[in-house]
C-alpha cells in the first residue's frame, strides 16, 4: 500500500518500489481463499525474486508476518530471510503448527514482544527486538487541551486511543465508567472502526446508552493532535481484551508522560511495570479497571509519579537508536 512513508523515503534518496502483496488474512482460511493466496504468493515470490537479483540485495527482510512473498522470493534467489514477527496468533491454533513451520524457514524472526516470541517455542532463531518510537509524543497543556476537544476542565478523564474493534477494549472502558459511579468521570474514545466495521461504533453508543452513561462517553473520532487527547487525559486506558503484540496507544501515551492502566497480557507488561510505571489489570475485568481507575482519580500525585516514571523508563528502553542498532547488528550476522 502508498502512505506518506513513500515521500520520506523517497526524499531521503531511497528508491521505493510498491507492490501489493499476498497476505494472510482471517478470511483467506477456506479451501479457495488458501487456493487464492497460494496463487499470489507464487507470483509474489517470483517478480520480488527477480527484483531482488536485478538489484543486487543482499537480504530480504519481510517486515510482518502475515506477508508471505518475502519468503518465496528469499528462497528462489538463495538469500537470508529475516521475518519480523509482529503478530500474536490467538484463535488461529488449528493452522498454527503449519504456520509456524512455514516461519521457521527464515534465518531469523526478530519478535517485537516477548510476547510474540514465546508462542514460536524453543528455537534459536527467533528473538525479542522492541520497536523503537518514531517520535517523542507530545502532550499538551491540560486547559488548552480540554477546551479543544470540550471537555470539562473538571472532569476525571480516561481516554482510549485506537481502531474502535472488538478486541481494543472500547466495550470494558464503559462499562468500567458505569461501575465508577463517579458523575465528574469521562471516557474520551479517540479512533474510528475500520471501514465496513462502522456498527463496532453504534454498538458502543448504544451500550453507553443502555448502562445510563452516554452523556460521560464522549466519541472524539480519529484525532490527528494526539498530543490534545494526552494533555486532556488523567489516564489513558489500554484495555485490549486479547493480547495485543506491543501496542501503540501503550507505548506513546507513556513516552508521553500518561498515567497508563492496561490489561495485564500480550506485550504490555513489557511497557507498563504495575505501580512503578502505570497499572496492569487483568483483561476483560471492567470491574478491575473501575478499581484501578478509582484509585487514580483520588491520588493525582501517584498520577504524576507514574506518568513521570513511564515516560523516562521508555524513551530509554524504546529509542529508535537502540531499535536501528539491533536491526543492523542483524544484517551484518546474516548478510
Amino acid at each position: 500500500m502508498d502512505g506518506e512513508l513513500r515521500a520520506d523515503l523517497a526524499a531521503a534518496g531511497v528508491e521505493v518500489l510498491v507492490r501489493p502483496l499476498a497476505v494472510l488474512r482471517r478470511a483467506s482460511m477456506s479451501p479457495l481463499g488458501l487456493a487464492r493466496t497460494g496463487a499470489a504468493l507464487a507470483r509474489d515470490a517470483g517478480v520480488l525474486a527477480r527484483l531482488a537479483r536485478a538489484r543486487g540485495v543482499a537480504l530480504v527482510h519481510t517486515n510482518t508476518s502475515v506477508t508471505l512473498g518475502g519468503a518465496g522470493a528469499a528462497r528462489v534467489a538463495r538469500l537470508p530471510h529475516v521475518w519480523h514477527v509482529r503478530e500474536i496468533y490467538a484463535g488461529f491454533e488449528r493452522y498454527w503448527p503449519t504456520y509456524r513451520r512455514l516461519l521457521l524457514s527464515a534465518e531469523a524472526l526478530p519478535c517485537v514482544s516477548q510476547a510474540t516470541r514465546a508462542q514460536l517455542g524453543a528455537t534459536a532463531k527467533a528473538h525479542v527486538l522492541h520497536d523503537g518510537l518514531a517520535l517523542t509524543p507530545a502532550r499538551a497543556e491540560r486547559g488548552a487541551a480540554r477546551a479543544a476537544l470540550d471537555l470539562p476542565a473538571d472532569a476525571f478523564v480516561v481516554a482510549i486511543l485506537g481502531r474502535i474493534s472488538s478486541w481494543k477494549g472500547q466495550d470494558v472502558l464503559i462499562r468500567a465508567l458505569a461501575q465508577l459511579g463517579d458523575e465528574g468521570a469521562v471516557a474520551l474514545i479517540a479512533g474510528d472502526p475500520w471501514r465496513g466495521e462502522e456498527r463496532r461504533l453504534e454498538e458502543l453508543r448504544a451500550l453507553a446508552g443502555s448502562l445510563g452513561v452516554a452523556d460521560r462517553v464522549r466519541f472524539a473520532g480519529f484525532r490527528p493532535d494526539v498530543e490534545n487527547v494526552y494533555g486532556a487525559a488523567d489516564v489513558v486506558a489500554v484495555p485490549s481484551t486479547q493480547p495485543d503484540p506491543l501496542p501503540n496507544a501503550a507505548l506513546e501515551a507513556a513516552a508521553a508522560g500518561c498515567c497508563v492502566v492496561a490489561a495485564d497480557h500480550g506485550g504490555l507488561p513489557e511497557i507498563i511495570a504495575d505501580r512503578v510505571t502505570g497499572r496492569l489489570v487483568p483483561p476483560g475485568d471492567p470491574a478491575a479497571l473501575a478499581r484501578a481507575l478509582a484509585d487514580l482519580r483520588a491520588d493525582s500525585g501517584t498520577r504524576g509519579r507514574f506518568g513521570a516514571a513511564a515516560a523516562a523508563d521508555v524513551r530509554a528502553r524504546f529509542s529508535a537508536a537502540r531499535m536501528m542498532a539491533q536491526v543492523q547488528e542483524l544484517y551484518d550476522r546474516l548478510a
